[in-house]
């Protein structure tokens, strides 16, 4: 049977495959994962049905699949066994697949086993013959042709089948990020030579940079090198490194074209105390466990679906026949990931408590980071918040994220001096900025609703006013 790729939402045309987490020949448990593939959105894990063996990668890495086309050739054990009697010839079942052969042997009409079964067979009986290519790699190889299947005609034993048998030899593969296999490779390092800091011991890009660093191999390790010990190194001679793009930067390419494009951006800019978001967060985590500690991005989300809630005009889209007011407020956050921007989304936040709101973006922004998100992590989103207060960035004019009317645009904390009742203070103030588009909303409408995100900002325990 053929493993296909799947159709994964309306949207999913085709995936990637980034990484084979298994070879030709090896065993397979039901549910387990056989090659992981990424979307424009998510990566992903295709898994075995049920227990077989892969037969035969028909995608290798980095191979673009349509939805529906296939990855792989794969034999459940119930297939094996039934080949495996036909190959005998025994019981009812291998007499009467052992004559289709023959039959098949003599009439060129009728049809031929497939290439799996031929394959599964011989590793049943022994191969029968082999191409001199592949006696000649056996005896580089050192690989023992007794235990080769043989997918080529009357199961005779290819060099692609050496090969695939001399893989499975090897040591496993190594658990790499697809954007450290793609550094590494630019940069000459082994990735078998680090120990990865991931999860599960995935090698992260900052592994691949940290060792480029020491061994100061290929352009960034020169220029990593350059930067930790500038007198080092000097008059490197100049060069560049291509990334290749991937199928989410060719997204985020695609979709900040689209909004810059289409959507008429407006950008407005405020400040707001922070003094008592601060406090109101300081207070609320005395009384939290470490696991459930409340964010500024928790805060933030809570109090702008309050916002929304009473400026419904923000949360809205534009559409052919009209601008569509949407009843639920599912607010996206962008999260940086080694993959790319990635804007997961909770729903309905306004119908959440702080609590809920805390637990429901851990949850996203830990698949995201992880790069296990799901398809439905990115569906409905009807605004979005963007902060970078966490890089030490006062301000700056976010991009709509489409078909979104607005973004949230968030700054970091930081003390400064301001007047209060004729005297300079130091107050801890936040920069806010809300850019939208002005097909939807007008300046006055988006205007108020900065005004009432600052309002809240300032006093956060209005939140506690649900019916307010």
């Amino acid at each position: 049977m053929q493993i296909i790729m799947p159709k994964l939402g309306l949207t999913m045309t085709q995936g990637t495959i980034t990484e084979w987490l298994k070879a030709p020949g090896d065993a397979v448990k039901a549910e387990e994962a056989l090659c992981a593939y990424e979307t424009e959105k998510v990566t992903l894990e295709l898994s075995a049905p049920e227990d077989g063996t892969l037969v035969e990668i028909l995608a290798p890495t980095g191979t673009t699949v349509p939805a529906g086309g296939a990855v792989c050739e794969f034999v459940t054990v119930d297939e094996r066994r039934w080949t495996k009697d036909a190959g005998q010839g025994t019981g009812i079942r291998g007499q009467v697949a052992g004559g289709k052969d023959q039959a098949a042997a003599g009439d060129p009409q009728l049809p031929a086993s497939t290439s799996a079964e031929r394959a599964v067979r011989q590793s049943a009986s022994g191969p029968l013959n082999a191409t001199p290519k592949a006696r000649v790699m056996a005896r580089e190889f050192g690989v023992d042709l007794a235990g080769v299947a043989g997918s080529g005609p009357a199961g005779r034993v290819q060099a692609r089948d050496v090969e695939a048998a001399h893989a499975v030899a090897q040591p496993s593969p190594v658990r790499a990020t697809p954007l450290a296999r793609r550094i590494a490779a630019s940069e000459g390092v082994d990735l078998r030579s680090i120990a990865g800091t991931g999860a599960e011991g995935t090698i992260t890009r900052e592994d691949v940079e940290q060792a480029a660093r020491r061994q100061g191999t290929g352009v960034r390790g020169q220029e990593l090198a350059i930067r930790a010990e500038p007198s080092a190194i000097s008059h490197q001679p100049s060069a560049s490194t291509v990334i290749p793009h991937s199928s989410l930067r060719r997204t985020i390419a695609e979709r900040m074209s689209q909004s810059a494009f289409t959507a008429p951006h407006v950008t407005l800019i405020t400040e707001a105390e922070a003094t008592n978001l601060v406090s109101a967060r300081a207070q609320l985590n005395q009384e939290l466990p470490a696991a459930d500690k409340i964010s500024y991005n928790t805060l933030l989300a809570a109090l702008t679906a309050r916002a929304l809630r009473e400026h419904p005009n923000v949360n809205a889209r534009w559409e052919a026949d009209g601008i569509r007011l949407l009843s639920e407020i599912n607010i996206a956050l962008a999260v940086e990931t080694e993959r790319g921007l990635m804007t997961p989304v909770l729903r309905e936040v306004d119908q959440l408590n702080l609590a809920g709101v805390q637990r429901g973006y851990a949850a996203l922004l830990g698949r995201a980071l992880a790069g296990r998100s799901l398809p439905d992590d990115f569906a409905g989103g009807t605004f979005t918040i963007t902060n970078l207060g966490g890089l030490e960035v006062d301000g700056f004019t976010p991009i709509i994220n489409p078909p979104q009317a607005a973004i949230l645009g968030v700054g970091r904390i930081v003390e400064k001096p301001v007047a209060r009742d004729g005297t300079v203070v130091i107050r801890p103030m936040i920069t806010l900025s809300v850019s939208f588009d002005h097909r939807i909303v007008d300046g006055a409408p988006a205007a108020k609703f900065l005004q009432r995100v600052k309002q809240l900002v300032e006093r956060p325990m209005a939140l506690l006013l649900r019916d307010a």
